[in-house]
């Protein structure tokens, strides 16, 4: 079976409708596109709680002719302004279409339209998954919402979930999914030298974001750490990339119903999704000393558990978890842009995650 790889840069809109006429401007392309939907509505059109990368609305298609009257369905087109100067819209579609029939539930897309010629930006369609919860960063799912909400088990539950599907998903091949791209294209580091291509990665990706901020003297010290250190030479699996509890559904049972948001999925060391993990996790907490909720397994625990999974080696844990912080650094500068701050700086916990993790606090 042949796969293309995706190449396109689908990074900024070139002339996107107002968030308001997108409704009506998409009408008639489902009413096209779905079967019995030739004289179905779009109402309820609303932004969800969570997601920065991409600009989502949700929305339900009424009045579909056959079993399923009413279709819930996620809109999905790139923002204005993009967290990553790699962003690419199609690689997230290939990534979930071709990942559709592997044991990894992610959701159903329907298509996708890189023309721009539609709707005067690229954007996607997929369905939305009902039914189920989701966590969000702002407010920390660690004080508000579902696993706030929940017992100590519980959250036991949706914690060790996640990272049953960070294992899942490295037991994937990438190759037997088509997702071979994912080994060369714009988010890859060549093996051939991985320590000069992480850092070329990161250092490119910040200078692009702070514009006109001066980098943090810790971000540097982290960057120089990465130089001068090694990496072991590992076999690489699929990673999702931005592995994280509030990157997925939840049912009410709190078992892990769909894993969203694969922007940055790419093949790489399977150490790199663990560090994501827990270095998201220590941010959003606003307990003191950023500590979890009662009940969330400790960092021991969750690394045993992945190792129990899967067998695989974090011996270069700790040159992600310091690599972590300054990819992530490269979005919380590009949201100091989009929300205009002047006087206060998203990037400054990324660096005091890296002196935390430097200094063995």
């Amino acid at each position: 079976m042949h796969f293309a790889t995706t190449t396109e840069d689908l990074s900024m809109p070139t002339a996107p409708l107002a968030a308001d006429q997108l409704p009506e401007a998409l009408e008639p392309i489902v009413r096209r596109r779905i079967a019995g939907a030739e004289r179905a509505e779009i109402v309820d059109w609303r932004i969800p709680a969570a997601g920065h990368s991409n600009e989502t609305f949700l929305f339900d298609l009424v009045g579909v002719d056959g079993p399923h009257p009413t279709l819930g369905l996620v809109f999905r087109r790139p923002p204005e302004h993009p967290m990553l100067p790699w962003y690419d819209l199609r690689r997230q579609y290939l990534v979930m279409q071709r990942l559709a029939p592997s044991p990894i539930p992610v959701p159903a897309v329907r298509w996708i339209d890189t023309s721009a010629e539609e709707l005067g930006t690229p954007y996607y369609l997929m369905d939305r998954v009902d039914g189920v919860v989701g966590l969000t960063d702002m407010p920390a799912y660690h004080c508000s919402g579902a696993f706030a909400d929940a017992d100590e088990a519980s959250r036991a539950v949706m914690w060790n979930g996640c990272v049953d599907v960070i294992a899942d998903i490295h037991a994937i091949d990438p190759d037997e999914y088509g997702l071979g791209f994912l080994q060369t294209d714009r988010l890859g580091v060549p093996p051939t030298d991985p320590v000069a291509g992480m850092v070329g990665y990161l250092r490119s990706g910040l200078d692009w974001a702070r514009g006109d901020r001066p980098l943090h003297p810790s971000l540097r010290r982290g960057l120089n750490w990465l130089e001068a250190h090694p990496l072991t030479p590992l076999p690489w699996v699929l990673c999702w990339g931005d592995s994280r509890m509030s990157n997925l559904l939840y049912h009410p049972d709190h078992t892990v119903a769909t894993v969203l948001d694969w922007e940055i999925a790419h093949v790489g060391d399977p150490a790199s999704d663990l560090a994501w993990m827990l270095m998201t996790d220590w941010m959003l907490s606003p307990l003191d000393d950023n500590a979890p909720a009662a009940g969330t397994p400790t960092r021991d625990e969750t690394l045993d558990r992945y190792r129990q999974r899967t067998g695989n080696d974090l011996t270069n844990l700790m040159f992600y978890e310091v690599a972590a912080p300054l990819t992530l650094a490269i979005g919380m500068y590009r949201l100091n842009t989009r929300w205009g701050l002047s006087d206060f700086d998203l990037a400054d916990v990324c660096a005091r995650r890296i002196e935390r993790i430097l200094d063995g606090d």
